[in-house]
């Protein structure tokens, strides 16, 4: 198998995760509701006031380094729990799936959270992702079914 590595997203990354988002939008089957632009995302986490971190996992093929998924967050606050990581997507690419690339990525999330002594990790998952419902079941057993989701869009 190749080597997969696991290193921090780099602004010269960007392009490759944005289509990488595409890429589960179309698998969420919601491609549409991706409307953030290029120069927007690498703002977002690369300018003055960056909101998000990313790890991405990358192979070599033919000499150059290929993305081949990325776990992106950021810091949410809980008055009940504290500063605790949000797991916004864990993304691989469809060629790469079920070959260890979301185990690095998560066990890669874990030790962030700790080493930045966060009191936990959040995120969500669509109740008919049963591939990613038994990957997260591996690491855990509490799922939420009480919390409705709430949005405003502007």
């Amino acid at each position: 198998m190749e080597e997969i590595k696991i290193r921090v997203a780099q602004r010269e990354d960007c392009a490759r995760l944005m289509e990488l988002v595409r890429e589960l939008a179309l698998y969420e089957k919601a491609p549409e509701q991706v409307t953030v632009s290029l120069a927007h995302f690498e703002e977002a986490g690369f300018g003055p006031n960056p909101v998000w971190k990313a790890f991405v996992a990358t192979t070599q093929e033919n000499g150059k380094e290929v993305i081949q998924g990325f776990a992106l967050y950021y810091i949410r606050y809980s008055t009940w729990k504290g500063s605790r990581m949000y797991l916004e997507d864990i993304i691989v690419t469809e060629s790469f799936r079920g070959k260890g690339i979301g185990k690095l990525l998560l066990d890669r999330l874990i030790e962030e959270a700790k080493e930045k002594q966060f009191s936990g990790i959040v995120w969500q998952v669509l109740e008919w992702n049963t591939p990613a419902i038994n990957f997260y079941k591996k690491y855990t057993d509490k799922f939420d079914a009480e919390w409705i989701n709430v949005s405003i869009d502007l």
